[in-house]
């Protein structure tokens, strides 16, 4: 279902900024303080279509020599070597270098620059300032889309498609090796000892480290490069069934908005994330509120409301507390207090949030890892996408196409090129290579 107020950005001092579908709604709010914002929106909104063409052909190319060399040839005959030259700067870009050139308005800076945390870009980390870019600009023309009735019906609709075509999905049986000789995967093995065989491919969905616990020792620089693979601070979810959406102190139009996010100023982002990468617990952790209902009734009984937060950053590993509070060190003791920090937040933000509460889980890092072992230390997209980790050498130089030490295996998900979210991308790549397109 389509949402045309994707995201905002609720600030302390009880202000807040918003990319609604209607420009001039947007633009307006944007150009309260500085109207030169609004006219740079604008003019970047009309240039979109054509760099989007570019640049979404740049994030569906396979990442291969041949393959990308083809694609520079291809945009330095339609745009010349200066324009070819200036896409390659903004690629980059840190988030902070893009918008501050870009925009005067620190609270416009704090909006879009939430969106590089989402992909562990730090306002200050090298090639994160495409993603408030893209964010921003397809948000303004396109909006969200969100799966009415509960995000499962993208799962089921992949599901329908899987059997109507003959294939066999079975859940619930873990596998315990990948069977090859060598030189070749052949099949798995599951924990029931069952063993099935591949006479085409085996397919990998997982973490780099998960990889080579399944196949054991392969080849040395190869098994190598899947153990360095670096992993992204964790995140925290809190689940919470409401009696009513949070009445935001900036105003009830942010009801209105699927996305709230909490994170009021870049050198905020900053610090929150280098507190997370020494292991402290952030004294101010960033936090996105998710307001499904208020789109899509049908996720709650009738009257009644569900709210997410997703609480970044959180180190997977507790070495202390920024804040100086939290003594525990371990997830199972330190996620109340630290959910209470992100609460806290919230109630700033939209006072008397907490008493409509009905219920709540807390899901730690580590809960996460355990439900799903690709979030490693719960690390939501599977490595970080820093330019040492990302385009050629995601997850490692020659293997970006998902290809590994061993014919016939594959590997493929958030960790492979071009990496995560829910487009789909390294599994469309990789039928399009197995298919031979």
């Amino acid at each position: 279902m389509p949402v045309t107020h994707p995201f905002a950005s609720a600030f302390p001092d009880g202000t807040w900024l918003g990319v609604s579908t209607d420009m001039e709604e947007t633009a307006s709010r944007i150009g309260a303080i500085y109207p030169k914002d609004a006219e740079t929106w604008r003019a970047l909104f009309s240039q979109f279509p054509g760099r989007a063409e570019t640049i979404f052909g740049l994030l569906s190319s396979p990442m291969k020599i041949r393959a990308l060399a083809y694609f520079v040839f291809k945009m330095l005959r339609r745009q010349g070597v200066a324009r070819t030259l200036d896409l390659a700067q903004f690629l980059m870009l840190s988030p902070r270098q893009f918008l501050t050139q870009t925009f005067q308005n620190l609270k416009l800076h704090a909006m879009l620059g939430a969106w590089g945390m989402h992909l562990d870009f730090a306002p200050y980390i090298a090639g994160g300032g495409l993603f408030p870019y893209l964010e921003g600009m397809a948000a303004q023309a396109f909006g969200m889309a969100l799966g009415k009735g509960g995000a499962d019906v993208i799962i089921r609709a992949l599901e329908g498609a899987v059997v109507a075509r003959g294939g066999v999905i079975e859940t619930g049986a873990e596998v315990v090796k990948i069977l090859h000789d060598g030189t070749r995967a052949t099949g798995i093995q599951l924990a029931d000892g069952r063993q099935v065989s591949a006479t085409r491919a085996v397919i990998a969905g997982v973490s780099p480290s998960a990889l080579l616990r399944l196949t054991g020792p392969t080849q040395p620089v190869f098994d190598q490069a899947m153990e360095r693979f670096t992993h992204a601070p964790g995140t925290m979810m809190i689940h919470l069934a409401m009696e009513d959406l949070p009445n935001w102190a900036a105003g009830a139009a942010l009801k209105t908005y699927a996305y709230v996010h909490l994170a009021p100023s870049l050198d905020q982002m900053a610090r929150t994330y280098a507190q997370a990468m020494a292991g402290l617990l952030p004294d101010e952790p960033i936090v996105v509120v998710g307001q499904p209902t208020g789109q899509d009734p049908s996720r709650a009984p009738e009257g009644k409301h569900v709210l997410w937060l997703q609480v970044r950053m959180a180190p997977g590993v507790i070495k202390g507390d920024a804040a100086g509070r939290i003594t525990a060190t371990d997830w199972a003791e330190a996620a109340e207090p630290f959910a209470e920090r992100a609460l806290d937040i919230l109630e700033r933000c939209a006072p008397g949030t907490r008493a409509k509460i009905l219920g709540r889980r807390i899901v730690g890092p580590l809960d996460l890892q355990a439900e799903n072992p690709n979030l490693v230390g719960g690390d939501q997209i599977c490595g970080i996408h820093h330019l040492s980790q990302n385009f050629l050498f995601r997850p490692v130089r020659g293997h970006a196409d998902g290809s590994t030490a061993l014919k016939n295996l594959h590997l493929t998900g958030a960790a492979v090129w071009p990496g995560a979210g829910t487009g789909a991308g390294p599994g469309w790549l990789l039928a399009q290579k197995l298919v031979g397109k």
